[in-house]
């Protein structure tokens, strides 16, 4: 498991992470979301070790972390870092050398992932002559080239196809399941949706929602999508209910507790027709941009 403990940080007067604290648990996903400026570089620099904090700590299983412990982790920068001018598989081969790998190892390695990402094809190519989802999936590539012990993804996902968000996800869903903590960062929603075991939402650098996606959706309470013929505007009034949206006779409320939306189903009934009352999950995209707000 990876943890962040009480990590603050300014630039001159402004304080960028104010007392960020979460963890990243081994055998799974964690979205790292929050809009632009929010801190989720720096935290991730931070992490890393290119930048210092001025206060709180990091810690890899239990402790501090090390130097040798960050030598192993795959850390893709939102910035793409390889050379433009070197050919793809000379660069990956040369990038596994440097993370102890044998020359034939890492050649082995590279032209694998390669060709799991669609472009085994371009291996003799410059970097600069890929087009930029391409030149994407290499700076993937490079951030696991090693086996690394915990990954570190600053916006993976951005300027991929598709077919190459279906090979990364499949990719990374492979290391999380043996064991590897990851934390990426992402404006997908989507994406977050989908992949996610566990969300962390930063917004003017601190931390406003953090957990499990099965816990945030439980915090988020009991929804239940509700349609009364021929207007539901009428729940606005009732109640020990929260109407989160009414369009026309169907709305999208929430209850404090299970009795309140049964007495709520009945007063409905007395008024006329119930057609729908479904519960409904709120989906973690739904849950960021609440506690944005």
């Amino acid at each position: 498991m990876l943890e962040v403990h009480n990590l603050t940080r300014r630039f001159g007067d402004r304080t960028v992470l104010d007392d960020v604290s979460f963890s990243v648990p081994a055998e799974g996903m964690t979205g790292f979301v929050g809009a632009n400026g929010a801190g989720k570089t720096t935290t991730m620099r931070i992490i890393m070790g290119v930048l210092k904090s001025h206060s709180g700590s990091v810690v890899f299983n239990g402790t501090a972390i090390t130097g040798q412990d960050r030598a192993r982790f795959g850390y893709m920068p939102e910035e793409r870092g390889l050379y433009p001018k070197q050919p793809v598989l000379d660069q990956l081969q040369y990038l596994g050398q440097l993370h102890g790998m044998s020359r034939s190892d890492s050649r082995r390695e590279a032209l694998e992932l390669l060709e799991r990402f669609g472009i085994a094809d371009r291996t003799k190519d410059k970097l600069e002559s890929l087009s930029l989802g391409n030149q994407q999936r290499v700076q993937v590539a490079a951030s696991l080239m090693h086996h690394p012990i915990a990954l570190i993804l600053d916006e993976p996902f951005s300027g991929l196809d598709p077919l190459a968000v279906d090979s990364m996800t499949s990719l990374l869903a492979e290391r999380a399941s043996a064991g590897v903590p990851i934390l990426f960062s992402s404006h997908q929603l989507d994406l977050i949706d989908q992949l996610c075991d566990n969300l962390v939402v930063l917004a003017n650098g601190t931390i406003v929602a953090s957990g499990s996606a099965e816990d945030l959706r439980n915090r988020a309470g009991s929804r239940h999508v509700v349609v009364t013929p021929p207007d539901a505007g009428w729940l606005r009034e009732q109640p020990n209910v929260r109407v989160i949206d009414v369009a026309g006779p169907r709305a999208l409320v929430e209850f404090p507790d299970q009795a309140s939306a049964q007495s709520l189903l009945r007063r409905a009934l007395e008024r006329g027709d119930v057609t729908e009352f479904a519960p409904q999950r709120p989906s973690l995209a739904t849950i960021y941009r609440e506690v944005i707000q």
